[in-house]
């Protein structure tokens, strides 16, 4: 009997044939279910087991738990009085019921699953109706193989047109994106997490719950965007606007191919739902479509289907070979393909050879057993011989007709019912937990049937459950999906600001107040941060107002400025310094969002203008007091302005000739406000403190307009570093002069000039402690100061003096003299006689003047006044320059006398001479010099001054006995005695 005759006579009483045919969004099996429901029984396959726990939903919504059973592989609610039920198509069960449907019957074609549908389509029907429901390409084939079957054609409702190319980040919300490998659909989920906040994740591999809870959040609108597997085309129903392939090939389980038209326009409908239209198209490294492909998927025209996958539906099992021979019968019809090799043949095949198997079947029940056995699907995907593995100890569990140990199957249950782990673990679990609620599914293949599917299914409900977690740990922002459900339903956000600054957006952290501006969190994608600073400044409107008053009303103790010239208020940067019509008059730019508004902003501006003023006052007073001073009058008023010009110091040597003109009275009168007038430097000494001197660095740098302000040297330091990157000028307004390696502080520099005014610098003199110690310095580093001082330093080494020990000389007349073998006195000499040569480095300076030829023209000396000698050569301007430390004594040398300042009035090229009270000057001898005067002028030299070189002097040849040692006292009292 040929295979038409056979359907024509077994299905001759049955009732109308009908298929439904048309693209994907014409409400097929929303018609199939209308239809079954009509009917008093009936059954409908579905192809996932996805899309046929939704359907058996709608169906308990209308009719009730009681009379709907849901049976799937891994699946089986059967109640009592089932009446309608709802299968995978391969789970579809033979009951003879009034209404039978097959969904998506196109699938007839599928090289894995083809043959079960193919089955369906030739022998599966109702007793009043049967429909089959899928693409128009089935036409010709269904026409071919079912007699008076009749065709009803349905519409699209919907439009569905070429959206193009377009990247993820650009894409728009309620769209899907189609991956066809679990690390590609991953992949794409986790760039949709960074850019748009997150994505719900749709496989075939899920099981319902975890499908459906994912699902759930994308048709909540949590998230807008859907990355799934082809599984999508199965008929799943979401609100899905936009369907983008990120690739057109995939791996069939046996080799790569491209997707054929009819596919990618099965999975591209489900683009546009009801009567909103929709759009397809690629992102990412997807090859473009060709134009036919793209017509064709719009228009929902492809190209017939000319051959159905088909196997032997009649098995023989009288021999395990006999079995396999009926398996790989060929069909003798042209619309039938016999298809490829199945995962149950391969296992059929696969336990056949192994010898324990091979012995145990003996008759057809064992064959019978063993294709059941071989039937179980590899959830686990690990490999044929670990799955051929599995089921020859399961189908050797069977044959004992006790079924599977339930102590065995425990164990295997509680390996996998653990939820700790990543996305991939769970997944495998899950897999894994499949296979053995196939195994309790199936009659009689374990005790205590009811317990072992609660068990199973609880044990997958909860690795369900942890997988979506997991999922949605990974490509989902949980601050996003709050965000947008609540902009869905138009429901007004709800936002915070607690005492630490942060806002919180319906109870997430969104970002951070800082001072008057709102510092968003960085880790949010471009588009929630849009939501994010549109709900948090709407909460922060009355936050700025309040803040402003608090900041307005709050003291200066709280208010600072920083080195680069910005302005705080505690940990808070609210504005900074400008600059402004003078040095010492700075304006200040407020950092406040422009949504706090402009009556917040001038508040804030004018407490910070307030701020600095009273600061500048503050710190400035010795210096605007004497900018302010009217008794201040001609030359004195100029050089006052001088100084208020540079903020209280001055380098002498760039105001020689102005400080040679200022008469007694002018100085007088400036040192009233604490000028003093160095030999080095002219400056206010409490303008040296470290906060002056830290603000009038930032007030100098915004007047000259620098991008990087330098830093003020940490308070207390008398020298620092010096770095010939930085400026001079730098280093002068932070109160430093550069010498050598390092700059030391001004005042600290006058009051060593002090000191070295006191020796001879022309025969050359060595450092005291007292120099070292004022300086902070090694002798080497000093050295290096005196260097960049002008000085020569002279290094040498001499024999270090030892510790004198004092021994007490014997009393006048003592009736005791001291044994001659016991004497202190020989003791020590001849301990001083036998102590090593201890050396000691020592350095030697003098100044060292210009070379002759930078010199200027020799200038005759005054009538009566010898030539003395020049000071140092950078601080020549016609005058030598003193400071206002006196000498021992209370004469002023080399600096101010008292009521003027000395080195204004001398004799050309000589030094001062002494001034009487009157301030006259007095008669010197030119040997009577002060030990201040620095010997290399020009000039001839006085009567005393001898040729002087700066090498050392030579060693004395009878050097006399030192009178103050005490060893030599000790000595010549007993020589005295003698």
């Amino acid at each position: 009997m040929s295979l038409q005759e056979e359907c024509d006579d077994g299905h001759a009483m049955m009732g109308r044939i009908t298929a439904v045919l048309g693209p994907t969004n014409t409400g097929k099996t929303h018609y199939a279910i209308e239809r079954m429901l009509s009917h008093r029984t009936g059954v409908i396959g579905l192809p996932l087991r996805l899309l046929a726990r939704e359907v058996y939903d709608r169906i308990v919504k209308a009719r009730g738990p009681s009379v709907v059973a849901l049976v799937t592989g891994e699946e089986r609610i059967v109640p009592e009085r089932a009446q309608y039920w709802v299968c995978t198509t391969e789970a579809m069960p033979e009951v003879g019921a009034d209404f039978v449907a097959i969904d998506e019957i196109q699938l007839c074609a599928d090289p894995e699953r083809g043959h079960v549908f193919t089955e369906r389509l030739l022998y599966m029907r109702g007793l009043h109706e049967t429909l089959f429901l899928g693409s128009d390409a089935m036409k010709g084939a269904i026409a071919a193989l079912v007699p008076k079957v009749q065709f009803a054609r349905r519409e699209r409702l919907s439009k569905l047109s070429w959206a193009g190319s377009k990247k993820i980040s650009r894409m728009k919300p309620r769209a899907a994106i189609v991956g066809f490998s679990v690390e590609n659909v991953y992949a794409i989920a986790e760039l949709i997490r960074r850019q748009k906040g997150g994505a719900a994740v749709v496989m075939g591999a899920l099981s319902p719950r975890t499908r459906n809870a994912q699902v759930a959040m994308y048709q909540n609108g949590d998230v807008d965007y859907l990355v799934a597997t082809d599984a999508i085309g199965m008929g799943l129903n979401l609100d899905i606007e936009h369907v983008a392939f990120s690739a057109t090939a995939k791996f069939d389980g046996r080799r790569m191919r491209h997707l054929f038209p009819h596919e990618l326009g099965q999975i591209a409908g489900r683009a546009g739902r009801h009567t909103q239209d929709g759009t397809f198209g690629i992102t990412g490294e997807a090859h473009p479509l060709p134009e036919e492909v793209i017509e064709a998927i719009e228009e929902h025209r492809f190209a017939p289907i000319q051959r159905l996958q088909w196997r032997n539906p009649r098995l023989e099992f009288g021999t395990v070979a006999r079995l396999i021979q009926s398996l790989e019968e060929s069909p003798q019809n042209e619309w039938l393909s016999r298809g490829r090799e199945a995962d149950d043949l391969r296992a059929l095949k696969a336990l056949s050879e192994m010898p324990e198997i091979r012995d145990r079947v003996r008759v057809p029940a064992d064959v019978r057993l063993l294709w059941d056995t071989c039937r179980i699907p590899d959830f686990r995907s690990i490999s044929e011989t670990e799955h051929a593995t599995l089921l020859a100890r399961i189908f050797g569990f069977l044959q004992t007709g006790k079924g599977v140990p339930s102590d065995w199957l425990k164990g295997q249950i509680e390996r996998i019912d653990r939820t700790s782990g990543d996305i991939d673990t769970l997944s495998k679990r899950l897999a894994f937990i499949r296979t053995w609620t196939y195994v309790a599914q199936r009659k009689g293949w374990v005790d205590d049937e009811t317990h072992w599917r609660e068990e199973t299914r609880a044990v997958e409900d909860r690795l369900s459950d942890a997988l979506h977690g997991a999922l949605t740990q990974r490509f989902v922002d949980r601050r996003t999906s709050v965000l947008l459900r609540r902009l869905k339903q138009k429901e007004t956000l709800v936002a915070e600001v607690n005492d630490k600054g942060e806002v919180m957006v319906e109870g997430e952290f969104a970002g951070r107040l800082e001072g008057f501006r709102f510092r968003q969190d960085t880790t949010s994608s471009p588009d929630e941060a849009k939501m994010l600073a549109k709900a948090a400044y709407e909460a922060l409107k009355p936050e700025f107002s309040l803040r402003s008053d608090r900041f307005y009303n709050a003291p200066d103790t709280e208010m600072d400025f920083t080195e680069q010239g910005g302005l705080m208020w505690g940990t808070y940067a609210v504005g900074k310094l400008v600059k402004g019509a003078d040095p010492l008059k700075p304006s200040v730019e407020a950092f406040v969002d422009e949504e706090a508004g402009p009556e917040v902003a001038e508040k804030v501006r004018r407490r910070l203008q307030h701020f600095i003023d009273r600061k500048v006052a503050a710190l400035f007073e010795p210096l605007l007091a004497m900018s302010r001073d009217e008794a201040l009058t001609g030359l004195a008023r100029g050089f006052a302005f001088r100084l208020v010009e540079h903020m209280g110091i001055l380098p002498r040597d760039g105001v020689a000739n102005e400080v040679k003109e200022l008469d007694q009275e002018a100085r007088g009168a400036l040192r009233k406000h604490g000028v003093r007038f160095g030999q080095y430097t002219i400056f206010q000494q409490l303008l040296l403190k470290p906060a002056p001197t830290r603000l009038r660095l930032v007030l100098a740098s915004l007047w000259e307009g620098l991008s990087e302000f330098p830093e003020s040297p940490p308070p207390g330091l008398v020298t620092i570093p010096y770095i010939s990157e930085v400026p001079v000028s730098a280093y002068t307004l932070s109160g430093y002069r550069p010498a050598g390696v390092r700059a030391i502080r001004i005042d600290m520099l006058e009051r060593l000039a002090d000191m070295l005014r006191t020796q001879d610098s022309k025969a050359g003199f060595e450092a005291t402690p007292d120099m070292l110690s004022i300086t902070g310095m090694t002798l080497e580093q000093f050295a290096d100061l005196m260097g960049g001082l002008g000085y020569r330093a002279d290094k040498g080494e001499r024999e270090k003096a030892k510790p004198v020990v004092e021994v007490a000389a014997p009393e006048a007349g003592s009736d005791n003299p001291i044994p001659e073998e016991a004497s202190p006195i020989a003791e020590a000499q001849a301990e001083v006689e036998a102590a090593p040569v201890e050396m000691e480095t020592f350095y030697t300076f003098a100044w060292a003047p210009r070379p002759r030829t930078e010199r200027g023209p020799r200038r005759e000396p005054r009538e009566g006044g010898g030539e003395g000698h020049r000071g140092p050569r950078e601080h020549r301007g016609g005058e030598h320059k003193g400071g206002d430390r006196p000498h021992k004594g209370g004469e002023h040398r080399g600096g101010e006398a008292k009521g003027g300042d000395r080195g204004e009035k001398r004799s050309e090229g000589g030094k001062p001479r002494s001034r009487d009270g009157e301030g006259n000057r007095g008669e010197r001898k030119f040997g009577d010099k002060p030990k201040g005067g620095k010997p290399y002028g020009k000039g001839k030299p006085g009567q005393d001054d001898r040729s002087r070189g700066f090498e050392a002097h030579p060693p004395k040849k009878d050097k006399p006995i030192d009178p103050d040692n005490p060893f030599a006292a000790a000595l010549m009292g007993l020589k005295g005695k003698l």
